[in-house]
């Protein structure tokens, strides 16, 4: 079996946010299995080439666009986001919560 490498990883985890849905770059990296290196994820994102990557899907942790206020990226991820659904307002989403099975499961009802 061939392991695939922190860069394969990360751009799997990219391709698997579903249309109409957003994750922040540290759950990116976190999905590829390396907690801790949202700057990685970024630095890919940076670099990428592939048209077909879903790349306007992951925002910073707070939900904001991390191009500039104003810039043709922020414009194009902003219509590329809202295309699909997704709700922006001020260059900011609202990030899904982090489901924890545990509280869910165990919370007073």
């Amino acid at each position: 079996m061939v392991e695939l490498s922190a860069v394969d990883k990360i751009l799997a985890a990219i391709r698997a946010i579903p249309r109409g849905q957003v994750a922040g770059y540290g759950h990116i990296a976190q999905r590829a299995g390396l907690p801790g290196r949202a700057r990685m994820v970024a630095r890919i994102l940076s670099e990428n080439a592939d048209p077909k990557l879903p790349w306007h899907r992951v925002l910073r942790s707070d939900g904001r666009i991390a191009f500039p206020e104003g810039s043709k990226g922020h414009r194009e991820q902003s219509q590329r986001l809202r295309a699909e659904g997704v709700i922006v307002e001020k260059g900011r989403v609202r990030l899904p919560r982090e489901l924890d099975l545990d509280a869910e499961l165990w919370r007073p009802r």
